[in-house]
């Protein structure tokens, strides 16, 4: 007979290896978080820094695809989502090398030495317009503490000469934040149009890039397949997340 399985805990999201408390985040955990933590690229990285980092949730999916000799910090403006995205890293497997920063990015960037081989960020999309319940969640969605060329700016001053910077963003944005991208000096390496269903129009894009450039490869990802299940290529890709795959 199979031990019963512990019941999940409440304001938040248990996932096979962690637990990513977010009840005190303006943003929770969401397929647009755990698609950009699956999705980019770890191969070679020795430091990893997470902008914007909320609950935690891309800086702990990273911890559990890279080695143990990787350290990987997170700066994320929001003071209480800060402490939270730092208690779920100690209650991590990987609190050792997992620090979370409470700063303004663009400030904060200022004052760093050390360069990353990879950046992620999970970025404000909306422009200014119905206000939010809180400040705090307003802060998550709008662009107007991190717009996107002030922080393509800030990933500049931080990233290696061949390391790339990852964003999810929805389709129509991607195209303006591509854009303005390689205004700025970067090439775009990476690229995944992602749609709900077959039928559908991709919804979101994953977008990597690097101030090196390189041969640049894209594909397009669907989540689920005709019979509404998960998709094979969906489940391949976030098998090693989810309790139900």
């Amino acid at each position: 007979m199979s031990e019963p399985k512990a019941p999940l805990r409440r304001n938040g999201f248990t996932f096979k290896q962690f637990f990513i408390a977010h009840d005190r985040c303006a943003m929770k955990v969401s397929t647009d978080g755990i698609l950009l933590g699956a999705w980019a690229p770890v191969a070679g990285v020795t430091r990893v820094l997470d902008i914007g980092a909320g609950s935690g949730l891309l800086a702990l999916m990273l911890a559990q695809r890279t080695p143990q000799t990787v350290q990987i910090e997170a700066v994320e403006l929001d003071a209480e989502a800060a402490e939270q995205a730092r208690e779920n890293a100690q209650a991590s497997p990987w609190a050792q090398r997992l620090a979370v920063h409470t700063a303004d990015a663009l400030a904060w960037s200022q004052l760093q030495t050390q360069r990353y081989e990879l950046i992620v960020c999970n970025p404000p999309y909306y422009e200014k317009g119905v206000e939010c319940a809180t400040p705090a969640r307003e802060q998550a969605r709008y662009t107007t503490t991190l717009d996107h060329t002030a922080l393509l700016n800030c990933a500049a001053q931080l990233i290696t000469e061949e390391g790339f910077f990852c964003v999810i963003l929805p389709v129509e944005v991607g195209e303006t934040f591509s854009r303005q991208a390689i205004k700025q000096g970067w090439h775009l390496r990476l690229r995944t149009d992602v749609a709900e269903t077959p039928e559908r129009l991709p919804h979101r894009v994953l977008l990597a890039f690097s101030p090196f450039p390189g041969e640049s490869f894209s594909d397009r990802l669907i989540i689920r397949g005709p019979d509404h299940h998960y998709s094979e290529a969906y489940c391949g890709l976030t098998q090693d997340f989810y309790l139900f795959m």
